[in-house]
């Protein structure tokens, strides 16, 4: 048998967790506590993940695909200490929680952020059972580990379930969908200006229709090509910690506090390098020196890109 044919011990599962080098991404994350398959476990791992990988776009502005298989993943979030957008994050925490012994489900998102039209499934996130002892009573929990800003503690999959880790709020409701199917809708603060009537901001829907690896690369295709995403248009990575969320939009360099207020600045191409770092993402000097270019002064004085969006992502029908 050939060394790279799966053996019994790694033959195929969902998420591929027995093919992931644990000790690799525990490191990374920086995360040292037990691995048993515990609610508070998931939650450590869960947090150490949301805290340390970046989200970002740049394959998108340097002309690569987003590659989505396993070895890639690691190569890229983990051993080069880069960052993704959502189908990367999750597919590896999806692995790393199948390897600790967890069975995540994975799930698909419409983003909404306000919008009333109904918008297509492009954001990834998991639903994981989890007991506080081994054995014991098993309730599941969401992991939006991949939007880049949120939540730092997963609320409990029931409606009306709440979470306000260091002041960072939000809510999942249910609702009945027109299909006959229950809706699920995650609200968070908001930030100013941005908020709906009732001072709060709905993120994403969902159901709970389970989904698969292979349904994330066709939503990957869409955001990392079609030219209506708004990943295509200009450079976007965030961090995301209990003291402030971290954006570097286009031209816009932003802080925003979990009372909802934001510092926005507008940034030059010079201030890249020091945003990079700021922001935990090591890149080769080539393509820092190509994502410089795209970082200009705004339109308004200056040639260049101008600021598309300055606040919270915005959804893939931008």
């Amino acid at each position: 048998m050939s060394s790279t044919e799966p053996t019994p011990d790694t033959a195929e599962t969902p998420w591929q967790g027995a093919r992931l080098d644990l000790d690799a991404y525990l490191t990374r994350i920086g995360y040292d506590g037990p691995r048993t398959a515990t609610r508070q476990t998931l939650f450590d791992v869960y947090r150490a993940h949301l805290t340390t990988i970046p989200f970002e776009n740049f394959e998108i502005m340097l002309g690569r695909p987003v590659l989505l298989d396993l070895p890639a993943l690691q190569d890229k979030l983990v051993r080069r200490r880069r960052g993704g957008y959502c189908y990367e994050h999750v597919l590896l925490l999806a692995a790393a929680l199948e390897a600790l012994g967890f069975s995540p489900r994975g799930l698909h998102a419409r983003v909404s952020l306000g919008a009333r039209r109904t918008l297509p499934a492009t954001h990834a996130l998991l639903a994981v059972p989890a007991a506080e002892v081994p054995g014991g009573p098993v309730r599941t929990w969401l992991c939006d580990v991949g939007f880049g800003s949120g939540p730092l503690t997963p609320p409990e999959l029931v409606d009306g379930a709440e979470v306000s880790t260091g002041g960072w709020w939000f809510r999942l409701e249910r609702t009945p969908d027109p299909c006959g199917t229950d809706l699920w809708t995650l609200y968070d603060g908001g930030e100013d200006g941005r908020r709906n009537e009732d001072g709060r901001l709905d993120r994403h829907r969902f159901t709970l229709a389970p989904h698969h690896a292979v349904d994330y690369e066709v939503g990957s295709h869409y955001v990392s090509t079609h030219p209506r995403s708004p990943f295509v248009t200009r450079p976007f990575a965030q961090k995301f910690t209990a003291e402030a969320a971290y954006r570097i939009d286009g031209t816009a360099w932003s802080v925003r506090r979990p009372d909802g207020s934001v510092v926005t600045t507008e940034v030059t191409s010079d201030d890249l390098p020091g945003i990079l770092e700021r922001l935990g993402i090591v890149l080769d000097p080539a393509d820092v020196a190509r994502l410089q270019d795209m970082v200009k002064p705004s339109a308004q004085g200056a040639e260049g890109t101008s600021v598309r969006a300055v606040g919270v992502p915005l959804s893939p029908e931008g």
